[in-house]
C-alpha cells in the first residue's frame, strides 16, 4: 500500500517531443536441433526525442525484444545506428550496453537473461543525435536476423483541416479534421496539436475535433496518431498554417467562465482585454441571479499596462447549505462582454475541513505507540484509519470498526468542531504494480466492491448520529498512477495495470466511491495523487491529471465531489528540499533524473494548478503526509554541498536520503516529518499523518496470511532492485511484518531521527 517511482530510465521531455517509428521483425534462421535452439525472435523500437538547438538533441530509445521461438538461456541484441551522428549516452538499463562506432550491442543481465517462447523483455538507453535521428532497421538476437514476419508498422496520418494558408474569423471554432489507418493494425488515437500542444483527443473514426479561444494571428496545426500494437508510438502529420483574423470589436476576456463553490469557499478568474486599450478602459461587474455570492473587485481599470495580464477577481459563496448560481457580466462600452457563472454546490461543507477542528486520534494506534518506549511524546497525534479490506468494516482481531471509530470521534469532539480520517482502500485488483499491497478484491470484482465494501461504508458514515463530524475520506492510493506509468510497453508495465486499465476497474470503482460519498453532506473526499518521484516527470505529470478528472466523473460522479487530493501517502518523500534548487543545471543529477520536482511541497502546489486545468474545482486544496518523511537524525544535511561533481554535491545536499526515490518500503533511516496541522500554507489544507507511523509497509519475507497481501522483493532488504528502482538496492528494514501490522523497530527508528526533533 505504499507509493513508488514509476520512472524506466532517465528520461528528458521538452516541448519538441517525437515518438520514433517502431521496426519489428521475426525469422526462424536456424533449424532446431538438440545443439542449437530455434531462434525466432521480435523486435520494438521506439524513441522519444527532443531539440535543443537547431539540428542537435537528444532522445530516449525504449526496445521491447519478443521471443518467437525456442526459449533463449542468454541473449545478445546487435544492431547499427542509421547514423554517424547517433550515439549512445552511459550507462543505459535492463542490459548492458557497449558502442562501437555506429554498431549498438546489448547483453542481457542476470535477471532477464531467460526468455521462454512468447517471453519479452524491456531494455533502452539515452542517446545524442545531430542531423536527424532515424530509427535503425535491422536487428540481430543471438546472431539471428529478426528482419521478416510479425512486424509491427507505424501509423500513416494526415490532416484534412483545416487547409493551409486558411483563414478564421476571430472567435470563431477551428475545425480539425485528419485520416488516420495503420498499415498492419488499428488506431489508438488521433491527437490534434495546435502551436505544439495538444488541444482535443478522437479515438473513433472520422477523426476530427475543434479549437476555440485562439488569440489573432497565425497559428499552426497537426494531427498525430497512436499504434495500436504500441500505443507510445506515433506518427505527426506534417504542420499547415493558419490565420485567426482580428475581431472588429475588442472584447473582454475571462478564464475561467464558470466556477463551482461550496459553501463558504471561493474561486478566482482572470478578467483582461482583446486588446490595448488607446485610453483607460472601465470594465464594470453587475451580478445577477443569487445575491449569495460576491464578486472582489466589482470595477477595473485597464490601461496599456495590464490589458493583456488581466485582473484577478476573486468569487466568494456565503456559507449555506442549499445551491445557488450568480451570474456575473463584465461589460464596458465599445467592447464585447464577457459572462461568468459561478455557483454554490449547496452541500454545506466548509472549504477546509481541518481550519478550526481537532482531529481524531485513534485510540488503537494510541495504544501500540504508548507501549513503546518514548512514545507518549507523539501518541496524542491525529492519524488515518485504514478500511483495507470487506471485514476492517466491522472490526478485526485487535481492531475498532468503522462505526466504533465514529463512536470514539464523537466523544473526543465533544460537540466541536471535528475530523476524522478514513482511507478508503479495497479496490478491485488493488496496486497492480506491487505485491505487499495487494487486496482481497481480484481484478473482476468491481460488483462486490460497490455491494459489499463501498455501500457499507457509505451507510455508516451517513448515519444521523455522525452528521456534525468532518469525515475525510481518502479514495485508493496506488491506483490511478499505476494506469499512466505501469502500462502500455513501460518498462514499468505489468500485465496486470494493463487489465485495470483496459477493464475500467480502478476508474470505475473510484468514481463509485466517490459519489456514494460525495452525496453525504459532511463527508470531505480527498483523492490520493501519489508523489513527485513518481509522476513528477513531464511524461507522468499531465496525463495523471486529466486521468484524474477521468475518475472522478465516472460512475455518475462529478468534480464536485472531490474536495482536494492528498500527496505522499505512506511514502518518504521530503517535505521541502532547502539546499537544492531544480534546473536545467541540477535536472540531470541522477537523483532528479530530469524530474521538474524535487520534493512534496513545490510538486504538490504544481499538480494543484494542473488538477484545476483538468477541471477540478478552483478550491480543491490539497493535503501532504508527513508521517514519515522528516529525515532528521546525523545523516540530515544542514547546507548546500560546493562539491564540483553534480551528482557527488546533489546527493550531499538532499534531505531526503533513500537510495533511491523508488524505494518504498520501511526505508531504513527515515524519520517522522512536520507533525499535522491545518492549512501551512496557501493551497494547502493540512499537513497529515494518514500512514500511521510504526505499521509496516510490508513483510521482509513471505508470510501465509488471510488478507490478501504477498512477498513483494521491495520489503526485503537483500533485493538488489528493478527497473522501477534503478535496480538499486532496497533499502528497506529487516525483520518487518505484513503490511498494515505494528513493526516496533521502525517506529523507534522513526522517532529517533524525527525532524523537527521530539522533545
Amino acid at each position: 500500500m505504499k507509493l513508488y517511482s514509476r520512472q524506466s530510465g532517465r528520461r528528458r521531455i521538452v516541448a519538441l517531443t517525437g515518438v520514433g517509428a517502431m521496426v519489428a521483425a521475426a525469422l526462424v534462421a536456424l533449424p532446431a536441433t538438440a545443439a542449437h535452439a530455434a531462434v525466432a525472435c521480435s523486435v520494438t523500437y521506439t524513441t522519444n526525442t527532443w531539440v535543443e538547438s537547431p539540428g542537435v538533441g537528444g532522445f530516449t530509445a525504449n526496445l521491447t525484444i519478443n521471443n518467437l521461438g525456442d526459449p533463449v538461456s542468454g541473449w545478445t541484441l546487435r544492431f547499427a545506428f542509421p547514423s554517424t551522428a547517433q550515439s549512445l549516452t552511459p550507462p543505459g538499463w535492463s542490459a548492458t550496453w557497449s558502442e562501437s562506432g555506429q554498431q549498438m550491442t546489448a547483453t542481457n543481465l542476470d535477471w532477464n537473461r531467460d526468455l521462454g517462447t512468447g517471453g519479452s523483455t524491456q531494455i533502452g538507453f539515452n542517446g545524442r543525435w545531430t542531423g536527424s535521428n532515424p530509427n535503425p532497421t535491422a536487428f540481430t538476437l543471438n546472431n539471428v536476423a529478426c528482419n521478416g514476419g510479425g512486424g509491427n508498422q507505424a501509423p500513416v496520418v494526415s490532416l484534412t483541416s483545416p487547409a493551409g494558408g486558411q483563414t478564421f474569423a476571430a472567435g470563431a471554432a477551428v475545425p480539425l479534421a485528419a485520416n488516420a489507418s495503420d498499415p498492419d493494425g488499428t488506431i489508438n488515437r488521433v491527437e490534434f496539436l495546435v502551436d505544439g500542444a495538444v488541444v482535443a483527443t478522437d479515438t473513433t473514426s472520422p477523426y476530427s475535433a475543434s479549437a476555440t479561444g485562439l488569440t489573432s494571428g497565425s497559428h499552426s496545426a497537426a494531427a498525430r496518431a497512436f499504434d495500436n500494437a504500441n500505443p507510445a508510438a506515433s506518427t505527426t502529420s506534417t504542420a499547415v498554417s493558419f490565420t485567426v483574423q482580428p475581431a472588429t470589436q475588442p472584447s473582454i476576456l475571462a478564464s475561467p467562465t464558470s466556477l463551482a463553490l461550496s459553501s463558504g469557499g471561493s474561486g478566482t478568474a482572470n478578467v483582461r482585454l482583446s486588446a490595448a486599450p488607446a485610453a483607460t478602459v472601465t470594465v464594470n461587474l453587475t451580478r445577477g441571479g443569487s445575491t449569495v455570492i460576491t464578486s472582489s473587485p466589482t470595477s477595473i481599470a485597464f490601461t496599456s499596462a495590464n490589458w493583456q495580464a488581466g485582473v484577478t477577481v476573486t468569487f466568494t459563496a456565503a456559507t449555506g447549505t442549499t445551491a445557488a448560481t450568480s451570474t456575473f457580466t463584465a461589460a464596458a462600452t465599445g467592447y464585447t462582454s464577457a459572462t461568468l457563472t459561478v455557483s454554490r454546490n449547496g452541500t454545506g461543507r466548509v472549504d477546509n475541513p481541518y481550519v478550526g477542528a481537532g482531529v481524531y486520534n485513534n485510540p488503537d494506534w494510541r495504544a501500540r505507540v504508548l507501549a513503546e518506549p518514548g512514545g507518549s511524546r507523539v501518541a496524542n497525534q491525529p492519524t488515518g484509519v485504514w478500511i483495507d479490506r470487506i471485514a476492517a468494516i466491522a472490526g478485526t482481531t485487535g481492531a475498532m470498526g468503522v462505526r466504533a471509530h465514529l463512536n470514539a470521534a464523537v466523544t473526543q469532539a465533544a460537540g466541536a468542531p471535528f475530523v476524522i480520517q478514513f482511507v478508503i482502500y479495497n479496490l478491485p485488483g488493488r496496486d497492480c504494480a506491487a505485491l505487499a499491497s495487494n487486496g482481497e478484491l481480484g481484478p473482476t470484482d468491481l460488483p462486490r466492491y460497490k455491494a459489499e465494501y463501498i455501500d457499507p461504508i457509505a451507510a455508516i458514515f451517513a448515519d444521523p448520529a455522525y452528521a456534525n463530524l468532518r469525515i475525510v475520506a481518502i479514495i485508493e492510493i496506488d491506483s490511478l498512477p499505476n494506469l499512466v506509468t505501469n502500462t502500455n510497453g513501460r518498462a514499468t508495465a505489468t500485465p496486470e495495470c494493463d487489465t485495470m486499465l483496459q477493464n475500467h476497474g480502478y476508474v470505475d470503482g473510484i468514481g463509485y466511491a466517490l459519489s456514494k460519498l460525495g452525496a453525504i453532506p459532511n463527508v470531505y473526499n480527498y483523492l490520493d495523487a501519489a508523489h513527485h518521484g513518481w509522476i513528477g516527470w513531464d511524461d507522468n505529470f499531465g496525463a495523471t491529471a486529466d486521468l484524474m478528472a477521468q475518475a472522478a466523473n465516472a460512475s455518475g460522479s462529478s468534480v464536485n465531489n472531490v474536495t482536494g487530493f492528498i500527496t505522499d501517502t505512506a511514502n518518504y518523500s521530503a517535505l521541502s528540499e532547502p539546499f537544492i534548487t531544480v534546473d536545467d543545471t541540477t535536472r540531470p543529477s541522477k537523483w532528479i533524473d530530469w524530474n521538474r520536482y524535487n520534493d512534496e511541497l513545490t510538486f504538490a502546489q504544481a499538480f494543484r494548478n494542473r488538477l484545476i486545468q483538468a477541471g477540478f474545482l478552483s478550491n480543491i486544496g490539497m493535503l501532504i503526509d508527513t508521517s514519515r518523511n522528516g529525515w532528521g537524525g546525523p545523516a540530515r544535511p544542514t547546507a548546500a554541498s560546493t562539491d564540483p561533481d553534480l551528482n557527488t554535491r546533489i546527493n550531499a545536499s538532499r534531505i531526503d536520503r533513500r537510495i533511491h526515490k523508488g524505494n518504498w518500503c520501511n526505508q531504513s533511516g527515515a524519520g517522522l516529518g512536520e507533525r499535522p496541522r491545518a492549512a501551512p500554507l496557501a493551497g494547502i489544507d493540512a499537513y497529515v499523518w494518514i500512514k500511521p507511523p510504526g505499521e509496516s509497509d510490508g513483510s521482509s519475507t513471505a508470510i501465509p496470511n488471510d488478507e490478501g497481501k504477498g512477498f513483494d522483493r521491495m520489503c526485503d532488504p537483500t533485493y538488489t532492485g528493478n527497473a522501477r528502482n534503478g535496480n538499486s538496492m532496497s533499502g528497506a528494514l529487516a525483520g518487518a511484518p505484513l503490511s498494515g501490522h505494528w513493526f516496533s523497530a521502525q517506529f523507534q527508528q522513526l522517532m529517533q531521527n524525527a525532524f523537527p526533533p521530539l522533545s
